[in-house]
């Protein structure tokens, strides 16, 4: 058991992210501006689960041994999340009828809180002025790698069974950019060499594809099944497909289509992904991430209690939440 979980760290630091979100908005007006209001319903209406907004702390501590310079690489986090969650949401067509905000209402919103407001914060006179322009080089990236894997992920909701191949490069850009993104902006602002910072850029991809990973799971085992619901080509999709044979293929392929509007569906479909050998194959691609984030985390060393901190959280990513498969006899 490690002496400081990120639970532990966001507990420690929640009023201070708290407070450098709101120092944030404040770019976007005064309260009760349209502009403001719209982001803080925005935030409102996607809170996150998980406060991995800790991440940037957690890198730069152990980069240093202190995590409070990376404060406001903690609201940039949150902010780009909660705007990337609600496109994804819309991209999987969920009106926003009846939530006060239209369509293009929540487009702009977004592309405030997830891109404007974060490219504000990073150009704050309270962060180091060499590293500014690299910080900005940083979201600018993540935000273009992030959409072509959202695009991806797009292109990949037929009825043609994905390859793991395919929805594993879609997850490094959808959610490797944006882990790698906020732990190389952390090693940038902690002074880290070029090699350092390219080695956390390397463990946020990790981390980012093994949370995708966890959030697939989490997707089955709560019963929400939206993926299921709204087509989605997950990497369990992928390897139930890879592990079926050429009709079970073809079947999964007709109730992926059908499962976003038929409750019958989701459950047969639901029933193929859970079979022993798509369990096995998802298993075996979460332990190869995890044992190469732990590698990558091994060669940066790092000062504790935070990087323990970060195993931990590498660990609890990768952790099951779906039966267990039957071993082959």
């Amino acid at each position: 058991m490690p002496s400081l979980t990120y639970q532990d760290l966001h507990a420690a630091h929640a009023g201070a992210i708290e407070a450098e979100v709101t120092a944030a908005l404040e770019a976007a007006g005064p309260p009760g501006g349209l502009l403001r209001t719209a982001c803080e319903e925005l935030l409102d209406r996607q809170p996150m689960r998980y406060p991995l907004s800790v991440l940037p702390l957690a890198v730069h501590g152990a980069e240093t041994g202190d995590p409070e310079p990376a404060l406001p690489l903690a609201a940039v986090h949150l902010l780009w999340w909660t705007a990337a969650c609600r496109m994804d949401d819309v991209a999987d067509g969920e009106s926003a009828a009846g939530e006060g905000a239209s369509g293009p209402e929540t487009s702009l919103s977004t592309l405030a809180l997830g891109t404007l407001l974060p490219l504000r914060l990073l150009g704050s006179p309270r962060l180091p002025g060499p590293s500014q322009q690299s910080l900005a080089a940083e979201l600018i990236s993540c935000g273009l790698a992030a959409v072509g894997g959202q695009l991806a992920d797009l292109r990949g909701a037929s009825g043609i069974a994905p390859r793991r191949g395919a929805v594993l490069a879609a997850y490094r850009g959808k959610s490797g950019a944006p882990f790698a993104m906020i732990t190389g902006m952390a090693a940038l602002l902690a002074g880290a060499s070029p090699e350092r910072t390219a080695a956390w850029r390397e463990f946020g991809d990790l981390l980012g594809i093994l949370w995708q990973f966890f959030n697939d799971q989490e997707d089955i085992a709560s019963g929400r099944n939206e993926d299921l619901a709204n087509g989605t080509a997950t990497h369990l999709l992928a390897c139930a497909a890879e592990s079926a044979s050429l009709a079970e293929a073809a079947r999964l392929g007709l109730l992926r289509q059908a499962a976003r509007t038929s409750p019958r569906a989701r459950e047969e479909l639901l029933g193929m992904l859970l079979r022993d050998e798509a369990l096995e194959l998802f298993r075996q691609d979460v332990e190869r991430h995890r044992v190469l984030a732990h590698q990558v985390l091994g060669r940066l060393g790092g000062r504790e209690p935070y990087a323990s901190c970060l195993r931990d959280l590498v660990d609890q990513a990768a952790r099951p939440s779906l039966p267990a498969p039957v071993p082959a006899r």
